[in-house]
């Protein structure tokens, strides 16, 4: 096989150190080695084919790690554990909202991770094994696979609180309904974050009740925290969404007010020129017998009358409070 399906593998020791594995060693590992984490590209025919012929897994935990699209969850299987999380994209010219996900099927001695896009926290983890510092354990590997997704989570949700509360000053001082477009797509973002950060938190929540003998105490209160931490997050994620709700609310109120107000003008004017208009075209009939047509003031006469006329127009309307 080539090494195109294959992203990076490592044989980690016990002290957060790693050694590079291409496929002819990842294909001569045992238990007794070490420590693999094996990282695969889904769409490469060498990964699939490694995966059902090779990796000994069971073909539904690998038609799950192959499948087309995914939500988070966690479930047990047998001695290991299938985790599927996801991060925020922040690949180049990429929406956050758009969300990549991970797939991990979890050993004792062996981590598979399969992706579809490249994400930053993999990649994040991946140069902390070649500096040192990185896993030195299963349980130690999703506590920091999980700490680096959450984290970056924390970024995005928090610009969407600060573009929350730009849209609510800018709705107190403008009427532009253009507003109303910016907070529909806000929404739309907020709801798309939500739909994998709020499974992705009872995904966390349930590896930490799972009792597996490669889970440590610590790593499990780890787990609980990070937990947690999305459990706040999907918090703020409801509060933004609701708050996003009542100022577009309360922009269409006053969009509406600002309707009425002008419709209501348009009817004061239509109402003033009503009678102005049926006089005029009374007056404008081309038959005999029409008052003050040979009557030299009759132009001003008419135009005093018309006048006369609006005023108490103007004076009727004030005392009925119209306007």
């Amino acid at each position: 096989m080539h090494d195109d399906g294959l992203v990076f593998s490592y044989l980690i020791d016990g002290d957060g150190k790693g050694s590079r594995f291409d496929w002819a060693e990842v294909a001569t590992w045992n238990p007794g080695d070490g420590l693999l984490w094996v990282h695969l590209n889904r769409d490469s025919e060498d990964s699939r084919h490694w995966l059902r012929e090779q990796s000994g897994l069971d073909p539904l935990v690998v038609d799950a790690l192959l499948a087309e699209d995914t939500r988070p969850r966690c479930a047990q299987m047998g001695g290991g554990v299938m985790l599927f999380l996801r991060g925020v994209n922040l690949n180049p010219g990429a929406n956050p909202e758009d969300m990549v996900s991970i797939r991990v099927w979890l050993e004792e001695s062996r981590i598979i991770t399969v992706r579809i896009r490249r994400l930053l926290s993999v990649h994040d983890l991946r140069t902390a094994i070649e500096q040192g510092h990185g896993p030195t354990s299963t349980g130690d590997f999703v506590v920091q696979l999980a700490q680096r997704l959450v984290s970056r989570m924390a970024g995005v949700i928090g610009d969407i609180d600060d573009e929350v509360d730009a849209l609510q000053d800018r709705v107190l001082v403008e009427e532009s309904r253009q507003l109303r477009a910016q907070l529909n797509d806000l929404r739309r973002e907020i709801i798309a974050l939500r739909r994998y950060v709020a499974p992705q938190r009872d995904a966390l929540a349930q590896l930490t009740v799972m009792r597996t003998s490669w889970f440590e105490d610590r790593d499990l209160l780890r787990l609980r925290e990070e937990a947690d931490r999305v459990t706040r997050y999907v918090e703020d994620l409801d509060a933004a969404r609701e708050r996003a709700a009542v100022t577009q609310e309360e922009l269409g109120n006053k969009l509406s007010e600002q309707l009425n107000s002008r419709m209501y003008v348009l009817s004061v004017v239509a109402a003033v020129f009503l009678p102005l208009g049926f006089l005029t075209g009374l007056f404008g009939i081309n038959v005999g017998g029409i008052p003050l047509a040979d009557n030299p003031r009759g132009f001003v006469d008419i135009l005093i009358v018309l006048l006369l006329i609006t005023g108490l127009q103007v004076l009727l309307f004030r005392w009925r409070r119209w306007f």
